[in-house]
């Protein structure tokens, strides 16, 4: 068989075309040619190896260098559906990425408008014409047919139309007869409904027309057509925000659990809801106290959490006063108002290792669980390991191990055999992770039954003291703190605590760290929303000896030379510019009557009235150290106003580079900045503005693209962002062009020139919510400012007179029905939220529906639903009220 592609496509001069047919996981590439630099052919004269179909891509090089290629999540297919078919001759167009790529996401073809498909007939035909065509549009109930002109077309009556087949997602194919076609052929592509009352839908524009070219015996010629559109209003769905630890059921054992996940999919897909948002389900037992609690700092990108197990779906221990004994543990624990994160775990844990005695060697012995370890024993044996040595030296910290630095291979080897002894002391954490990854799964095909989206969450950050930094430092700098600029949340930003990102050695080998990543969260999710995209253009990078976010520094970045700091004006004395400015007024007015006491304690005299900082207490951390263990509130100030002295600095220097400076962000409320005289003030408000919002955006642009197409390309996810904070002009462009999903707040607009944003101006590509785990909820935020709330109520709200408080469900509800009436194709709701439209059931305490306070770096992540599921379930009134106001605003 021999196989002729063809392919139109501009090309500048130096840059050739390459044909890469995907096989078994790899690329083989073949040069195709031209004779004007737009028509590129390639024809394979040795037989394509025998299958029913190959997929294939097209690429542009130059050189030995790839400079682009196609859009890699729907490549192209040819089937080999000619029994008769001898040469194939292929008229392809080049495929980018599609306004509604989207629609080529696992969240539509596997769960909101999931169609089986279907592989073509065989056919006889001595001599075949056929059809590729992409239509998007179509709902899970429909179908695409041709129709045209002619008999064999169906002479446009629709009940004559031809089914197609969609042999891959939202790509349908048919197979003509050349010898029963005219030289020219007229037809459309119609939507045909499962109900075969509903009327045919008709693709837009004017009638297709092909004109056959002349064929020999044993021709297949294949056509792939421009994308069918129909007059369709575009998707919009609506769903709620959780975390599965919040989740509480009859039957869970103190905190959501994967069962719990099941039942709340069914209160999704009851109330019309099509999405199920959740937060990072990863392993975080570090410190095995509450502090664990914090869902974004897990000790493995991989390993789900212990505490996620559903107990009622394992085998019942067989000691009775051991069943009972934790039976009456758990109806204590399911019964308190918030998550006991301690005794919660240390329970499951217990009752774990009791059914792994119980149960475990007949569950790895069997197939299942044999294919689970080798699918993932590249990160499964290297978690055991640290799970199993972060338990016998008491510590996560694996510098402070007295040995095991590093994983040796042969260990690593021994571990991943039945038979040693090294495999069965961490053979327990294999275990676990193969009951939850069997219950995530289970999770996962449910909510595709239900036709609901499960969102999950990709932290931008790793722990410090967990399985990747061990095994995988090179990835990281560990000598630095990721965290983010002063915000909304945080007036000296926050400090996450974990490493940065090595970015040069991860673009070495392709970014394969978070390929892996992102493929293995496709197992258990079909959209995902990324944490802190803008750490993809560049991360606020803190020196590991800071606490606060202050001193930071964005990272890729262009630092700024002293020639060209003033050049804008300004004299760059770097002694004074760069040091804490520490003066007898600034003590006087940050510490009081104290002021004499931090002289004497923690400063040295310098000349005049300046001062600096002792050695011993010069950086952040060594002042954390001196107030260890210290907690009365006098304390604490006297600490905070030391932190604020360290960070009193114009501009911080660049960590790579000695002689390059960046401004130091927010200093403009800083004691150094109040010294400058006027005009240095406004020349250095030009160079911080165009340092922070101009000179790196181009910069941060090629750093994103770098990476972003890579990752979003490696999944068939649908692709969501968390995109707030100090956002560079070039975010929205890289979103845009790789069709990624912003977040819309209207409490946060994006829009600078306006207070509250417009809902009616949000994106259509875009998530619409109220509020996220790091805010207040709706109730909480309508009482924190009553004048902010007064302004929303008359601007947003268009009502007049004083705003009730507190918020009435009345007008919860309304204000939910506008955010699900907005432009954006997803409005997600957190739990809480929805609840507010309530009075009767929604939670008394507003205060108690918080779940974190990213001010704190502390927080207890302890919130849970305050009624069970099962009384979810059962609250028919409420239930039909979201479903009405779902239906009403075309959410579906």
């Amino acid at each position: 068989m021999r196989v002729a592609f063809n392919l139109e496509y501009q090309t500048t001069f130096g840059e050739e075309l390459m044909l890469n047919i995907i096989a078994a996981g790899k690329t083989e590439q073949h040069q195709m040619k031209t004779v004007d630099g737009l028509h590129w052919t390639c024809e394979l004269s040795k037989a394509v190896k025998a299958s029913a179909h190959i997929d294939y891509f097209y690429s542009v090089v130059r050189g030995e260098q790839q400079i682009r290629h196609e859009w890699l999540v729907a490549p192209h297919r040819l089937e080999f559906a000619a029994k008769k078919g001898a040469r194939y001759i292929i008229y392809d167009h080049w495929l980018d990425i599609p306004e509604d790529s989207y629609m080529y996401s696992s969240a539509f073809t596997e769960c909101v408008a999931a169609r089986k498909h279907q592989m073509s007939r065989l056919t006889e035909y001595a001599k075949t014409v056929r059809l590729k065509v992409r239509a998007p549009q179509l709902r899970n109930n429909e179908r695409l047919a041709i129709i045209g002109s002619g008999e064999t077309l169906g002479n446009w009556d629709t009940k004559r139309a031809i089914a197609m087949a969609e042999h891959e997602s939202n790509e349908w194919v048919i197979s003509l007869d050349a010898d029963k076609l005219p030289q020219t052929i007229e037809f459309k592509f119609i939507a045909l409904n499962e109900d075969s009352d509903v009327t045919p839908l008709w693709e837009n524009g004017m009638n297709r027309v092909v004109t056959m070219p002349d064929l020999d015996m044993g021709e297949v010629v294949v056509y792939e057509l421009p994308q069918a559109y129909f007059p369709a209003y575009p998707w919009k769905g609506a769903g709620t925000v959780i975390p599965i630890f919040s989740l509480r059921s009859e039957g869970s054992f103190g905190v959501g659990d994967f069962g719990d996940l099941k039942m709340m999919i069914d209160w999704c897909a009851k109330t019309k809801q099509r999405i199920l948002q959740v937060l990072p389900i990863n392993d975080t037992n570090i410190t095995h106290t509450w502090q664990d609690s914090y869902p974004y700092n897990s000790i493995s990108i991989y390993a789900l959490h212990p505490q996620y197990t559903d107990f009622r779906q394992l085998p019942d221990l067989k000691d009775r006063k051991r069943k009972t004994y934790f039976e009456k543990l758990r109806q204590e624990l399911n019964a308190l108002p918030q998550i006991d994160y301690e005794r919660v775990n240390n329970a499951k844990m217990e009752y774990l290792r009791e059914i792994y005695a119980q149960e475990g060697d007949k569950m790895m012995k069997t197939t299942a669980f044999k294919a689970f370890f080798e699918q993932n024993k590249e990160w499964l044996v290297p978690y055991a390991a640290f799970c199993y040595y972060r338990d016998l030296y008491g510590t996560a910290t694996f510098s402070e191990w007295p040995d095991h630095h590093t994983l040796p291979a042969k260990e690593r080897e021994s571990m991943s055999k039945s038979t040693t002894k090294l495999y069965k002391q961490v053979a327990f954490w294999y275990f676990v992770q193969f009951i939850l990854d069997q219950q995530m799964h289970a999770a996962h095909h449910h909510a595709r039954e239900q036709r609901v989206i499960l969102k999950g969450d990709i932290p931008i950050g790793i722990s410090r003291d967990g399985v990747e930094a061990w095994v995988e430092p090179k990835y990281f700098n560990l000598n630095g703190q990721a965290g983010a600029p002063p915000d909304a949340f945080s007036v000296n930003g926050q400090n996450w605590g974990f490493p940065t990102y090595n970015w040069d050695a991860m673009l070495e080998d392709g970014c394969s760290w978070w390929v892996r990543r992102f493929r293995k969260m496709s197992e258990y999710f079909d959209a995902y929303r990324i944490d802190h995209v803008l750490g993809f253009f560049r991360i606020w990078e803190i020196p590991i000896d800071a606490v606060h976010g202050l001193l930071g520094q964005f990272s890729p970045s262009l630092g700024m030379t002293r020639e060209e700091i003033e050049a804008y004006g300004l004299q760059f004395q770097e002694e004074l510019f760069t040091k804490p400015f520490i003066a007898d007024w600034t003590l006087e007015r940050m510490f009081g009557k104290k002021a004499q006491y931090v002289k004497d304690t923690f400063l040295n005299h310098t000349h005049d009235d300046i001062w600096e900082m002792k050695p011993e207490f010069d950086t952040q951390r060594k002042v954390e150290a001196a107030f260890k263990g210290k907690t009365e509130k006098e304390d604490m100030d006297l600490r905070d106003g030391l932190y604020a002295l360290i960070s009193d600095v114009l501009f911080v220097r660049d960590r790579k580079n000695n002689d390059k400076f960046h401004p130091r962000i927010g200093v403009q409320n800083d004691f150094i900045y109040q010294t400058l005289w006027d005009h240095d003030k406004f020349v250095f408000n030009k160079l911080y503005n165009d340092y922070f919002y101009r000179r790196n955006n181009q910069f941060w642009y090629t750093e994103a693209m770098k990476k972003l197409p890579r990752l979003t390309q490696a999944t068939r996810m649908l692709v969501c962002a968390e995109d707030l904070g100090m956002v560079p002009d070039c975010v929205p462009w890289v979103m845009n062009e790789l069709r990624i999903l912003s977040l819309e707040i209207q409490s946060m607009p994006k829009d600078n020139t306006v207070r509250f944003g417009h809902l009616s101006r949000n994106p259509y590509r875009s998530v619409c919510t109220i509020s996220t785990h790091d805010m207040s909820t709706l109730r909480q935020w309508w009482d924190e400012d009553e004048g902010q709330t007064q302004d929303y109520f008359n601007s947003m709200l268009y009502r007049g007179g004083a705003a009730p408080h507190p918020l009435p469900g009345w007008l919860a509800k309304d204000i939910v029905s506008r955010h699900l009436t907005s432009p954006s194709m997803l409005c997600l709701l957190s739990f809480q939220d929805w609840m507010s439209i309530d009075e009767n059931r929604r939670l008394p305490d507003a205060n108690a529906e918080r779940i974190n306070i990213p001010a704190n770096p502390r927080h207890y992540w302890r919130y849970r639903m305050h009624m069970t599921i099962e009384q979810l379930l059962a609250a028919d009134d409420l239930n039909n009220e979201i479903s009405t106001l779902i239906i009403q605003s075309g959410r579906k």
